[in-house]
């Protein structure tokens, strides 16, 4: 969140009292949505850890998904060179736009954001029936089952690569990142978790 200096140097005399923010998804980059924020709305975000707008035209606050739960929660918050603009990083639950699209200005073309409509996806096979989806049936079986075809899809990508057999090596790449992300939705975990940690980790 902003830090006490960063808070005390937004020009809020500038904006009228609003400050725009622009939401950003946290992992894959695109842009979400624009909305504005005053004193009380950021004071509301920054506590909740929920995107939290004044609503022009509602005027009052309002936050992002308190009606279809949709909710964007806050990861950081940085203001621009001018101190009247700030940069919300957030992770999305559901999609942002109110017409069911991830955004409200495009559709998505990133592989990060291919990865987390992928992911969402397979949160949603978790109530579907066995019988009509293999990812239900794979929730299905248990954490065992599947922890065990993480297993056994690691280590037929070790064996492709070890004779350098690309196709293969691509195939089960994929199948073992898709098996990975059932594990993690099952241990509800997500990406965006995962993604912190690989950045502590790995970027020292």
């Amino acid at each position: 969140m902003l830090s006490e200096q960063q808070r005390s140097q937004l020009d809020w005399q500038k904006t009228d009292g609003m400050l725009p923010a622009i939401v950003q998804h946290a992992i894959s980059g695109e842009v979400l949505m624009l909305g504005y924020m005053n004193q009380e709305a950021l004071h509301v975000t920054e506590e909740s850890g929920k995107v939290t707008f004044f609503s022009r035209t509602k005027q009052r606050l309002w936050t992002k998904g308190e009606s279809s739960g949709h909710f964007l929660h806050v990861v950081s918050i940085t203001p621009d060179c001018d101190n009247d603009t700030l940069l919300v990083l957030a992770n999305p639950i559901g999609p942002t736009c109110h017409l069911g699209n991830t955004s409200c200005f495009s559709p998505a073309s990133s592989e990060w954001q291919f990865l987390y409509q992928l992911e969402q996806l397979l949160a949603e096979r978790k109530n579907a029936d066995p019988a009509s989806s293999y990812t239900a049936r794979l929730y299905a079986s248990g954490t065992k089952r599947i922890a065990q075809k993480v297993g056994e899809e690691g280590l037929e990508t070790a064996l492709a690569a070890t004779v350098h057999d690309r196709e293969e090596l691509t195939n089960e790449a994929a199948d073992l990142m898709y098996h990975l992300l059932v594990l993690l939705q099952d241990q509800d975990l997500n990406l965006a978790t995962i993604i912190n940690r690989l950045k502590e980790r790995h970027t020292k």
